[in-house]
Protein backbone atom coordinates (compact mmCIF):
# COMPACT_ATOMS: atom_id res chain seq x y z
CA UNK A 1 0.00 0.00 0.00
CA UNK A 2 1.17 4.20 -1.03
CA UNK A 3 1.05 7.00 0.43
CA UNK A 4 1.40 9.93 -1.30
CA UNK A 5 3.34 12.29 0.64
CA UNK A 6 1.43 12.31 3.36
CA UNK A 7 3.18 9.29 5.40
CA UNK A 8 6.44 10.96 4.09
CA UNK A 9 8.70 12.45 6.67
CA UNK A 10 8.55 15.80 7.90
CA UNK A 11 5.28 17.94 7.89
CA UNK A 12 3.12 19.92 5.59
CA UNK A 13 4.07 23.54 5.47
CA UNK A 14 1.82 26.37 4.06
CA UNK A 15 2.98 29.01 1.19
CA UNK A 16 2.25 30.73 -2.07
CA UNK A 17 4.09 30.29 -5.23
CA UNK A 18 2.97 33.72 -7.39
CA UNK A 19 2.75 37.10 -5.47
CA UNK A 20 3.77 40.49 -6.55
CA UNK A 21 5.35 44.23 -5.33
CA UNK A 22 5.97 47.10 -6.48
CA UNK A 23 9.31 45.78 -7.69
CA UNK A 24 7.20 45.01 -10.78
CA UNK A 25 3.80 46.23 -10.74
CA UNK A 26 2.36 45.62 -7.25
CA UNK A 27 0.77 47.80 -4.55
CA UNK A 28 2.88 46.92 -1.55
CA UNK A 29 6.95 46.96 -0.66
CA UNK A 30 8.18 43.57 -0.99
CA UNK A 31 8.61 44.12 3.15
CA UNK A 32 4.36 44.96 3.44
CA UNK A 33 3.92 41.44 1.05
CA UNK A 34 5.88 39.41 3.12
CA UNK A 35 3.94 40.93 6.39
CA UNK A 36 0.79 40.21 4.71
CA UNK A 37 1.31 36.59 4.62
CA UNK A 38 2.92 36.02 7.77
CA UNK A 39 0.25 37.38 9.27
CA UNK A 40 -2.08 35.18 7.84
CA UNK A 41 -0.53 31.80 8.99
CA UNK A 42 1.63 31.26 6.26
CA UNK A 43 5.06 29.55 6.63
CA UNK A 44 6.61 30.43 3.19
CA UNK A 45 6.11 32.77 0.11
CA UNK A 46 7.82 33.29 -3.01
CA UNK A 47 7.67 36.74 -4.46
CA UNK A 48 7.67 36.69 -7.99
CA UNK A 49 7.75 39.93 -10.10
CA UNK A 50 7.75 40.70 -13.33
CA UNK A 51 11.32 39.57 -14.87
CA UNK A 52 10.91 42.16 -17.43
CA UNK A 53 13.39 45.34 -18.93
CA UNK A 54 10.83 47.82 -18.12
CA UNK A 55 11.31 46.39 -14.64
CA UNK A 56 15.02 45.88 -14.82
CA UNK A 57 14.60 42.24 -14.60
CA UNK A 58 13.78 41.99 -10.16
CA UNK A 59 15.12 38.68 -8.70
CA UNK A 60 13.47 40.25 -5.40
CA UNK A 61 15.42 39.80 -2.45
CA UNK A 62 12.92 38.20 0.14
CA UNK A 63 16.44 36.26 2.48
CA UNK A 64 16.17 39.64 4.72
CA UNK A 65 12.98 38.60 5.75
CA UNK A 66 13.99 35.08 6.78
CA UNK A 67 13.64 33.86 10.34
CA UNK A 68 12.84 30.28 12.33
CA UNK A 69 9.08 30.27 11.34
CA UNK A 70 9.39 31.87 8.14
CA UNK A 71 10.99 31.83 5.14
CA UNK A 72 10.87 32.37 1.39
CA UNK A 73 12.02 31.60 -1.65
CA UNK A 74 13.49 33.71 -5.00
CA UNK A 75 11.79 33.67 -7.21
CA UNK A 76 10.42 35.31 -10.72
CA UNK A 77 7.59 35.65 -13.18
CA UNK A 78 9.08 35.17 -16.30
CA UNK A 79 8.18 36.39 -20.04
CA UNK A 80 8.61 35.17 -23.82
CA UNK A 81 7.50 35.21 -26.79
CA UNK A 82 4.47 33.40 -27.84
CA UNK A 83 1.77 31.49 -27.31
CA UNK A 84 -0.18 30.26 -30.50
CA UNK A 85 -2.61 33.37 -29.82
CA UNK A 86 0.01 35.80 -29.97
CA UNK A 87 0.41 36.42 -25.87
CA UNK A 88 3.69 36.12 -24.15
CA UNK A 89 4.19 32.88 -22.37
CA UNK A 90 3.63 33.98 -18.02
CA UNK A 91 5.58 31.21 -16.31
CA UNK A 92 6.42 30.95 -12.74
CA UNK A 93 9.96 30.16 -11.38
CA UNK A 94 11.06 29.13 -8.02
CA UNK A 95 13.89 28.79 -6.74
CA UNK A 96 16.18 30.57 -9.10
CA UNK A 97 19.35 31.77 -7.76
CA UNK A 98 20.23 35.76 -7.53
CA UNK A 99 22.63 35.69 -10.72
CA UNK A 100 19.69 34.52 -12.88
CA UNK A 101 20.69 36.29 -16.29
CA UNK A 102 18.00 38.81 -17.68
CA UNK A 103 16.11 37.71 -20.66
CA UNK A 104 17.55 38.23 -23.84
CA UNK A 105 15.99 40.28 -26.65
CA UNK A 106 13.06 37.88 -28.17
CA UNK A 107 14.38 35.39 -26.17
CA UNK A 108 11.25 33.10 -26.40
CA UNK A 109 9.18 31.08 -23.54
CA UNK A 110 10.28 27.51 -23.64
CA UNK A 111 14.07 28.86 -23.54
CA UNK A 112 13.38 30.94 -20.51
CA UNK A 113 11.66 27.78 -19.07
CA UNK A 114 14.52 25.60 -20.05
CA UNK A 115 17.43 28.37 -18.26
CA UNK A 116 15.00 27.96 -15.15
CA UNK A 117 14.70 24.30 -14.93
CA UNK A 118 18.58 24.36 -15.63
CA UNK A 119 19.13 26.94 -12.89
CA UNK A 120 17.45 24.44 -10.38
CA UNK A 121 13.59 26.07 -10.20
CA UNK A 122 10.38 24.96 -10.53
CA UNK A 123 8.88 25.68 -13.47
CA UNK A 124 5.00 26.12 -13.67
CA UNK A 125 2.76 27.46 -16.56
CA UNK A 126 1.07 30.52 -15.22
CA UNK A 127 -3.07 30.77 -15.16
CA UNK A 128 -3.23 29.02 -18.22
CA UNK A 129 -6.86 30.17 -19.06
CA UNK A 130 -6.62 33.74 -18.82
CA UNK A 131 -4.06 34.10 -21.81
CA UNK A 132 -5.31 31.04 -23.27
CA UNK A 133 -2.56 28.44 -23.00
CA UNK A 134 -3.33 25.34 -25.30
CA UNK A 135 -2.04 21.70 -25.23
CA UNK A 136 -0.04 22.50 -28.41
CA UNK A 137 1.58 25.45 -26.47
CA UNK A 138 2.24 23.56 -23.53
CA UNK A 139 3.82 20.52 -25.23
CA UNK A 140 6.44 22.76 -27.03
CA UNK A 141 7.63 23.27 -22.89
CA UNK A 142 9.34 20.38 -22.37
CA UNK A 143 11.03 21.83 -18.92
CA UNK A 144 7.76 22.78 -17.29
CA UNK A 145 7.30 21.09 -13.77
CA UNK A 146 3.48 21.76 -13.58
CA UNK A 147 0.13 23.83 -13.78
CA UNK A 148 -1.15 26.33 -11.99
CA UNK A 149 -4.81 25.14 -11.64
CA UNK A 150 -6.06 27.96 -9.35
CA UNK A 151 -5.09 31.40 -9.38
CA UNK A 152 -7.27 33.86 -7.05
CA UNK A 153 -6.69 36.87 -9.02
CA UNK A 154 -7.97 35.94 -12.40
CA UNK A 155 -11.02 33.81 -10.93
CA UNK A 156 -11.79 37.51 -9.38
CA UNK A 157 -11.16 39.62 -12.91
CA UNK A 158 -11.83 37.26 -15.73
CA UNK A 159 -13.36 34.44 -14.14
CA UNK A 160 -10.81 32.30 -15.71
CA UNK A 161 -8.96 31.38 -12.54
CA UNK A 162 -9.12 27.35 -13.17
CA UNK A 163 -6.49 25.64 -14.93
CA UNK A 164 -7.55 21.63 -15.10
CA UNK A 165 -8.53 22.06 -18.39
CA UNK A 166 -5.29 22.35 -19.49
CA UNK A 167 -3.73 19.70 -16.73
CA UNK A 168 -6.23 16.98 -17.53
CA UNK A 169 -5.87 16.80 -21.50
CA UNK A 170 -1.89 16.91 -21.13
CA UNK A 171 -2.50 14.00 -18.14
CA UNK A 172 -4.42 12.34 -20.71
CA UNK A 173 -1.85 12.58 -23.15
CA UNK A 174 0.53 10.78 -20.72
CA UNK A 175 2.11 14.53 -19.58
CA UNK A 176 3.72 14.06 -16.06
CA UNK A 177 3.01 17.56 -14.70
CA UNK A 178 2.07 18.80 -10.77
CA UNK A 179 -0.29 20.74 -10.20
CA UNK A 180 -0.19 23.84 -7.83
CA UNK A 181 -2.85 26.46 -6.56
CA UNK A 182 -1.51 30.18 -6.29
CA UNK A 183 -2.80 33.91 -5.48
CA UNK A 184 -0.74 36.08 -8.09
CA UNK A 185 -1.15 38.46 -5.64
CA UNK A 186 -1.11 42.46 -6.46
CA UNK A 187 -3.16 43.63 -3.66
CA UNK A 188 -5.04 45.61 -5.81
CA UNK A 189 -8.74 46.76 -5.80
CA UNK A 190 -9.48 43.12 -6.78
CA UNK A 191 -9.41 40.24 -4.42
CA UNK A 192 -6.70 38.18 -5.12
CA UNK A 193 -4.98 37.27 -2.14
CA UNK A 194 -4.84 34.89 0.41
CA UNK A 195 -7.13 32.16 -2.12
CA UNK A 196 -5.30 29.22 -3.26
CA UNK A 197 -1.90 27.72 -1.72
CA UNK A 198 0.15 25.08 -1.55
CA UNK A 199 0.67 22.95 1.68
CA UNK A 200 4.60 21.22 1.30
CA UNK A 201 5.72 18.42 2.52
CA UNK A 202 9.31 18.56 3.70
CA UNK A 203 11.53 17.95 6.83
CA UNK A 204 12.56 21.29 7.25
CA UNK A 205 11.14 25.25 7.27
CA UNK A 206 14.47 25.83 4.69
CA UNK A 207 13.99 27.00 0.45
CA UNK A 208 16.20 24.04 -0.32
CA UNK A 209 14.04 21.70 1.52
CA UNK A 210 10.64 23.50 -0.22
CA UNK A 211 12.44 23.71 -3.19
CA UNK A 212 12.91 20.04 -3.45
CA UNK A 213 10.11 18.77 -1.69
CA UNK A 214 8.27 21.13 -4.63
CA UNK A 215 9.64 19.65 -7.58
CA UNK A 216 8.82 15.98 -6.07
CA UNK A 217 5.44 16.87 -6.21
CA UNK A 218 5.62 16.04 -2.25
CA UNK A 219 2.54 19.09 -1.78
CA UNK A 220 -1.06 19.28 -2.41
CA UNK A 221 -2.97 22.38 -3.24
CA UNK A 222 -5.98 24.13 -1.00
CA UNK A 223 -8.64 27.00 -0.76
CA UNK A 224 -9.03 25.95 2.62
CA UNK A 225 -10.03 21.95 3.16
CA UNK A 226 -6.93 19.98 4.04
CA UNK A 227 -6.19 16.61 2.64
CA UNK A 228 -4.61 14.16 5.65
CA UNK A 229 -4.29 11.16 3.69
CA UNK A 230 -4.44 9.22 -0.04
CA UNK A 231 -3.82 5.88 0.35
CA UNK A 232 -3.69 3.26 -3.05
CA UNK A 233 -4.14 -0.42 -1.99
CA UNK A 234 -3.86 -2.49 -5.43
CA UNK A 235 -5.07 -5.71 -3.64
CA UNK A 236 -7.84 -4.92 -2.01
CA UNK A 237 -9.19 -2.40 -5.46
CA UNK A 238 -9.25 0.49 -2.99
CA UNK A 239 -8.60 4.18 -2.51
CA UNK A 240 -9.24 5.99 0.39
CA UNK A 241 -9.09 9.65 1.52
CA UNK A 242 -9.00 11.35 4.33
CA UNK A 243 -9.54 14.76 4.87
CA UNK A 244 -10.93 18.03 6.92
CA UNK A 245 -14.66 17.91 7.09
CA UNK A 246 -16.20 18.83 4.35
CA UNK A 247 -19.22 17.84 1.93
CA UNK A 248 -17.91 15.79 -0.55
CA UNK A 249 -15.12 13.76 -1.97
CA UNK A 250 -14.37 13.30 -6.13
CA UNK A 251 -11.56 10.83 -7.58
CA UNK A 252 -11.39 12.10 -11.40
CA UNK A 253 -9.21 10.10 -13.72
CA UNK A 254 -8.21 9.76 -17.61
CA UNK A 255 -11.28 10.85 -19.73
CA UNK A 256 -14.67 9.93 -17.90
CA UNK A 257 -13.51 7.64 -15.39
CA UNK A 258 -14.86 9.55 -11.87
CA UNK A 259 -16.20 8.45 -8.52
CA UNK A 260 -17.49 10.76 -5.69
CA UNK A 261 -18.78 11.03 -2.30
CA UNK A 262 -21.37 13.38 -1.04
CA UNK A 263 -22.24 13.63 2.99
CA UNK A 264 -22.18 16.66 5.04
CA UNK A 265 -19.35 16.78 7.02
CA UNK A 266 -17.73 13.74 5.79
CA UNK A 267 -14.13 13.43 6.92
CA UNK A 268 -13.01 9.79 4.88
CA UNK A 269 -14.05 7.72 1.79
CA UNK A 270 -13.36 4.89 -0.23
CA UNK A 271 -13.29 4.24 -3.98
CA UNK A 272 -12.62 1.14 -5.95
CA UNK A 273 -9.29 1.45 -8.02
CA UNK A 274 -9.89 -0.18 -10.85
CA UNK A 275 -11.35 3.02 -12.86
CA UNK A 276 -8.19 4.29 -13.07
CA UNK A 277 -5.79 1.80 -13.00
CA UNK A 278 -3.12 1.88 -16.16
CA UNK A 279 -3.77 6.01 -16.39
CA UNK A 280 -3.73 8.40 -13.14
CA UNK A 281 -6.39 9.82 -11.01
CA UNK A 282 -6.64 12.87 -9.23
CA UNK A 283 -8.21 14.09 -5.73
CA UNK A 284 -10.39 16.74 -5.05
CA UNK A 285 -13.12 17.61 -2.00
CA UNK A 286 -14.93 20.32 -1.34
CA UNK A 287 -16.34 22.05 1.55
CA UNK A 288 -19.75 23.08 2.14
CA UNK A 289 -18.53 26.82 1.15
CA UNK A 290 -17.75 25.85 -2.13
CA UNK A 291 -13.79 25.95 -1.48
CA UNK A 292 -11.47 23.22 -2.77
CA UNK A 293 -8.26 21.06 -2.16
CA UNK A 294 -6.37 19.18 -4.79
CA UNK A 295 -3.85 16.70 -5.38
CA UNK A 296 -1.46 16.26 -7.85
CA UNK A 297 -2.44 13.53 -10.83
CA UNK A 298 -1.37 10.53 -8.67
CA UNK A 299 0.09 8.46 -11.86
CA UNK A 300 -0.34 3.83 -11.70
CA UNK A 301 0.62 0.86 -13.44
CA UNK A 302 -1.74 -1.30 -14.87
CA UNK A 303 -2.21 -3.48 -11.80
CA UNK A 304 -3.13 -0.21 -10.17
CA UNK A 305 0.48 0.48 -7.97
CA UNK A 306 1.74 3.70 -8.04
CA UNK A 307 4.35 4.65 -9.90
CA UNK A 308 6.80 6.94 -9.68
Amino acid sequence: MVSLPFAKPGRFYRGNLHTHSTNSDGRLAPADVVAAYRERGYDFLALTDHFLERYRFPLTDTGPFRDDHFTTILGAELHGPALANGEQWHLVAVGLPPEFPPAEDGESGPSLAARASGAGAFVGIAHPAWHGVSPEDAAALATADAIEIFNTGHAADSDRGDGWYLADLLAADGRRLLAYASDDAHFNERPDRFGGWVHVRADALEPAALLAALKAGDFYSSQGPEIHDVTVDPAADRITVACSPVASVHVIGRGAPNRWARTDGITEAEFPLAPFAAHYFRVTVIDDQGRRAWTNPIWLDPDGAVTP
